[in-house]
């Protein structure tokens, strides 16, 4: 979310020490981007047509998410008849779950947006939040405001469409299928266009006051200073910032044959790079616009024959939607105990299974394959996720989502709350997806896109070794083919941590008992296969 505050023109460069009654008396505008989830305050008239606001104030503008100068309105707003801005971002120390790798995106963000508002002759300033939840900081903002008389206005523009909107085409409720979504997209039409990018000439009679101290007090800080060590980050293979956004989107809008035959769930999760575009850090951060990313991929489907929704790029963008509007509407969206679509289970506690399976040591390859590279790069394919989650959940662990959840958090660049909490309801089968006998098998599955283990090998180097007949199942390896590998299993590497048959049949029943117990009539038929692929299913947001 981004928020503008108006200051007097004689104010210094720190909101610290202006009061309220100082902010009412100076005629002071405060705009929120207001994020997808959750109640927003009244979103005042604008101004008619034509008629600007007089220069008689100035503006904070407070980054939150929409770290960038394109499309972004609400930091229009703050220089429309704006005197002076005063750009700002609040680093939230109790925020603790984002790692090493997502914080240096989060700094390499912030530099990048510093950069571009230094060449219009402006700067950006930080200061601690000590608020630990943004929707009670932002309620509290805007009673503020309020009771001094300071007006408040709302943008929207991290999602395609106002959530708020789409709710009350449904009386207040989440659409809970994607059918059901867009089939209320269609009486709103086609997504805004983005706002015009802030150039100098927005800037031309608005100055930026800037303390000789701006840098020592207020600059871009470093991930020590962050607490995180910075030798717990990874390969820096994806730069934060808005020039990284663009750049990655212009190069990929070139690729029109990709871009019109995409198909997410026909790409690969072993892939050695990634096989769809990685722009779900950017737009989890706001320094790509998702109505630019959807207006430039409309230029590209233009006179084309391209692939649909749900499974094309704007398929992507629409669960992002989904995802969204559900978080907005869903009490307690991130946990099982009462939320209200969510499936009671008794999950196991087993601290050393979830240890295992975050530290990408359960013994079996594939998986720890994939936490081993999410754990260094911050990113792994949506197909991974689903595998890693299923095998945590109902197909092997039987341990909580919100263990898992709470995983991503801290170790995705991308990990986006509502997006995040969506993704776990489903792949646990607790909600959004009911074919729960359908479970990933940890070897058959990545053999699909990989038989020779290349992946394994690259992210799992102990076992680079290994023949490709035993590369996703070390264990069955003999002895002597262990010895060559230079690699002994239950020494080097682990045995597996449970025997994947026998745990899944035990869960297809505790799932089946679970749903009995709720009421939920979808049951297995008698010949069902499980150990699926699921390569044909649409669900995706992350990209």
């Amino acid at each position: 979310m981004v928020v503008l505050v108006s200051l007097p023109p004689h104010a210094s460069a720190s909101v610290i020490g202006v009061t309220g009654s100082d902010l009412g008396r100076s005629g002071l505008r405060l705009s929120v981007r207001k994020r997808g989830q959750g109640k927003s305050a009244a979103i005042p008239k604008k101004p008619p047509s034509g008629e600007s606001l007089p220069m008689q104030h100035s503006s904070i503008h407070w980054f939150r998410k929409g770290l960038r100068l394109h499309d972004n309105p609400a930091l229009l707003a703050a220089v429309r008849g704006c005197r002076c801005l005063h750009p700002l971002f609040i680093l939230d120390p109790s925020d603790t779950r984002p790692g090493a790798n997502a914080r240096r995106f989060l700094l390499d963000s912030l530099r990048d947006l510093d950069g571009n508002l230094r060449t219009m002759g402006s700067r950006l300033t930080f200061e601690v939040d000590t608020e630990p939840s943004a929707r009670r900081r932002d309620a509290a903002v805007a009673e503020l405001a309020a009771r001094h008389g300071v007006e408040v206005v709302q943008e929207v523009s991290h999602t395609l469409y106002d959530t708020q909107r789409v709710l009350a085409l449904n009386d207040g409720k989440a659409p809970l299928t994607y059918k059901h979504l867009q089939k209320l997209l269609v009486s709103l039409g086609a997504p805004e266009k983005p706002a015009p990018a802030l150039t100098q000439e927005h800037l031309q009679s608005c100055c930026t006051p800037c303390q000789l101290s701006h840098d020592t007090n207020y600059d871009v800080p470093t991930l020590e200073e962050l607490g995180q060590d910075p030798n717990e980050v990874g390969p820096h293979l994806y730069p934060g910032g808005e020039t990284a956004a663009l750049a990655r989107l212009d190069a990929l809008m070139e690729k029109t044959t990709w871009v019109c035959s995409f198909k997410k769930p026909e790409t690969e999760p072993t892939s050695l790079s990634p096989s769809t575009t990685v722009l779900s850090p950017h737009l989890k951060f706001g320094c790509l616009s998702v109505r630019t990313f959807w207006w430039r991929l409309d230029e590209v489907y233009q006179g084309r024959e391209h692939s649909q929704p749900p499974v094309s790029l704007h398929g992507q963008l629409l669960w992002r939607e989904f995802f969204y509007t559900a978080g907005a509407a869903i009490p307690n969206f991130d946990r099982m105990v009462g939320n209200p679509i969510c499936l009671q289970v008794n999950w196991d506690h087993n601290p050393q299974h979830l240890h295992a399976w975050r530290e990408g040591r359960t013994g079996f390859p594939f998986i720890d394959a994939i936490m081993a590279q999410l754990r260094a790069e911050g990113w792994i394919h949506h197909l991974a996720r689903h595998a890693v989650a299923c095998f945590l959940t109902r197909g092997d662990l039987w341990i909580s989502w919100e263990e898992g959840l709470k995983v991503f958090e801290e170790l995705l660049l991308d990990a986006d709350w509502s997006l995040n909490a969506g993704n776990w309801l489903w792949l646990s089968g607790s909600a959004f997806f009911h074919r729960y006998f359908h479970v990933y098998s940890p070897v058959a599955f990545g053999k699909k896109t990989d038989p020779d283990g290349a992946y394994i090998r690259k992210y799992l180097p102990v076992l680079k070794d290994f023949p490709a007949e035993f590369i996703y199942e070390p264990w069955r390896a003999p002895r002597a083919a262990q010895e060559r590998a230079g690699c002994l299993v239950g020494t080097h590497y682990p045995q597996p941590i449970v025997e994947h048959r026998a745990a899944r049949d035990r869960n297809l029943g505790r799932m089946k008992a679970a749903r009995a117990q709720r009421g939920t009539k979808r049951e297995p038929p008698a010949d069902a296969s499980v150990d699926k692929s699921q390569r044909k299913k649409p669900k995706a947001e992350q990209h």
